[in-house]
């Protein structure tokens, strides 16, 4: 495989398991050296650098707890500027709208939508002084668009958002060389659904099939590839509707 970003720091957010871990893989075998934070688990953080250094590439992790975002800027003194930012994670729930607690409105916001701008804002600098970056960030299923949500109201709300600051970044900063996109999957199974929510995701799926995180990771990486494709809000879904 081409190591179309050698020499290029990579930081994943989210990157122990799910796409977080997937994208982290891809991004290894194209050259990059990556820098992993993990939520919790010291043992799947040990397991993925294990895997990024058996692809032959350059790797470091660290814990790092996410729950305020304004203060989650400092990870990044954990880790080298990067010139590649993956942010692969955001907490979820499930509920009818008029169930929602003031506090499930602050953090689903918080996690999902103002962490990736607070790194982002953080890291812009340097991305537009070098001449070249690669943000992704991972919205959620069905919100390439506004659509009404009837049990994710807040959550949706926040990832839909994502679009807005996307393009805001190609705009910015799209001249100097920096590219960031938004990816929207359908259903996927990952390590985290346990056999409810995998038989949930094959009902929904379109063919009875739910996606795989290396589904999403292989074509996330290859938008990443080309900077001509910036401020894009993509679902990779095989037309689902819920």
């Amino acid at each position: 495989m081409e190591k179309i970003f050698d020499g290029r720091n990579a930081l994943v957010i989210g990157g122990t398991g799910g796409l977080g871990r997937a994208v982290a893989l891809g991004l290894a075998l194209r050259g990059a050296r990556l820098t992993i934070q993990g939520g919790g688990s010291r043992e799947r953080l040990e397991g993925t650098l294990a895997a990024l250094r058996e692809a032959g590439a350059e790797a470091e992790g660290f814990l790092y707890d996410l729950a305020d975002p304004v203060s989650a800027a400092g990870l990044l003194r954990r880790s080298p500027p990067p010139d590649i930012l993956v942010c692969a994670w955001g907490p979820y729930k499930r509920c009818a709208l008029e169930e929602l607690r003031p506090e499930d409105w602050v953090s689903l916001t918080a996690n999902n939508l103002i962490l990736p701008g607070v790194l982002i804002s953080a890291v812009l600098p340097g991305m537009i002084r070098r001449n070249w970056g690669r943000v992704l960030l991972f919205g959620g299923t069905n919100t390439d668009s506004i659509r009404g949500f009837a049990t994710t109201a807040a959550y949706s709300a926040a990832k839909t958002a994502l679009g807005v600051l996307a393009k805001s970044v190609a705009l910015t900063a799209g001249p100097q060389g920096v590219s960031c996109n938004v990816i929207c999957p359908g259903l996927v199974d990952t390590e985290y659904a346990d056999e409810a929510v995998r038989a949930y995701n094959r009902e929904r799926s379109p063919g009875g099939k739910a996606l795989s995180p290396d589904e999403i990771a292989g074509f996330a990486l290859r938008i990443m590839e080309h900077p001509q494709v910036n401020g894009a809000v993509i679902p990779i879904d095989r037309g689902l509707k819920l």
